[in-house]
């Protein structure tokens, strides 16, 4: 997440970016003075690089490897913003530069694809320390430079804002020649702010600049799978991710909550006894009883209890919301993800930095 575009009062000085790797294992930071890497779980400090060159508004690892890719940033940037850098870790030194006549907004790796995004372009190489350009497109106005890739090594699935407002395009990266547009969804009909794709690209998920539903749509067929509501207010979606095997879903925004959705009806946990009615954290059904009974939908998100009439009320009354969520105790912006361990969420948020 890069937090040069908007600034916070909440967030700690000097912070430029921070992001997770393909497995949620590590995640970076990228500071006024350089960048930092560390291991989740548990939380140490695997690398730091302040040398006081300038700062990294965006760094993207791959994996665990020795290389990152770096853009520079801040009030006196290290590289300049129009340009991409791969860091190797153990030379300690840049092994290949890619520069353009725009600033890059993201910039996404697979081991051996990288995603350059600009405002209106994106680029794909092959990624080796002589990149060669393999397609390029052209995309409406990214300024956030959303893209996302999955990091399954068998399904190169690439997801980046169509030319039209509030549309994706899904690209194939395995098809050799020009580049393949799989499928064209028209996601959301104001302009995109957030997106993921699970581990093998076989799901995307969505969030619009209004912030209040997310959509989970299948990349091969198109088709809209779960549509959940986040909340009633606009807010800012700061983050989305899947869980390993894909059968739920949490979100971030700026109400300072992360909320937890279920996809899949397998996940719903059972229970011997009728619960009085659902509440945040808690997905009960009686084994033999519909999850409607319980005030759950068939997915075991909440739902209205009025959802039985959705025929003839708004679309609100038939929406799913969040099984579980939890406020954060700051209000610094926040990413999340899903822990290695069961029914874990790592959030991260930084207050202050030590030094």
């Amino acid at each position: 997440m890069n937090l040069t575009r908007t600034m916070s009062p909440h967030d700690a000085p000097g912070l430029l970016y921070c992001g997770f790797n393909q497995d949620f294992g590590c995640f970076a930071i990228g500071l006024d003075k350089g960048f930092r890497v560390y291991n989740c779980d548990p939380l140490i400090e695997q690398a730091r690089n302040e040398t006081g060159e300038g700062g990294i508004a965006l760094i993207e690892m791959l994996y665990r490897t020795n290389y990152l890719a770096l853009v520079g940033g801040g009030r006196n940037p290290r590289y300049p913003p129009n340009k991409v850098v791969i860091w190797d870790s153990i030379k300690g030194k840049p092994v290949v530069e890619l520069e353009y006549k725009s600033q890059v907004k993201n910039c996404k790796l697979r081991r051996e694809r990288l995603i350059v995004v600009l405002a209106n372009k994106v680029f794909v190489y092959q990624f080796s320390l002589h990149p060669q350009l393999l397609h390029m497109m052209e995309t409406a106005d990214n300024e956030k430079g959303l893209a996302a890739v999955s990091s399954s090594q068998y399904h190169a699935i690439l997801v980046v804002p169509g030319q039209q407002r509030g549309h994706l395009q899904i690209i194939d990266l395995q098809q050799e020649g020009p580049p393949q547009t799989a499928s064209l969804i028209a996601a959301h009909s104001g302009k995109l702010s957030c997106l993921a794709l699970n581990h093998d690209g076989s799901k995307c998920a969505t969030a619009s600049d209004k912030g209040t539903l997310i959509r989970v749509f299948n990349t091969a067929t198109a088709t809209l799978l779960n549509e959940l509501r986040r909340g009633m207010d606009r807010a800012e979606i700061f983050s989305i991710a899947f869980n390993h095997d894909s059968t739920r879903l949490c979100v971030s925004s700026d109400k300072g909550t992360i909320h937890v959705f279920n996809l899949d009806p397998s996940v719903v946990t059972m229970s011997d006894h009728k619960p009085r009615g659902p509440t945040y954290g808690q997905v009960v059904v009686h084994p033999s009883q519909s999850p409607s009974q319980f005030g759950l939908t068939h997915s075991g998100n909440r739902g209205s209890s009025l959802s039985f009439m959705k025929e003839l009320l708004p679309k609100y009354f038939s929406s799913e919301w969040s099984f579980a969520h939890a406020r954060i105790v700051t209000e610094s912006r926040c990413i999340v993800a899903f822990g290695e361990e069961k029914n874990t969420i790592l959030g991260y948020w930084w207050k202050e930095l030590e030094d």
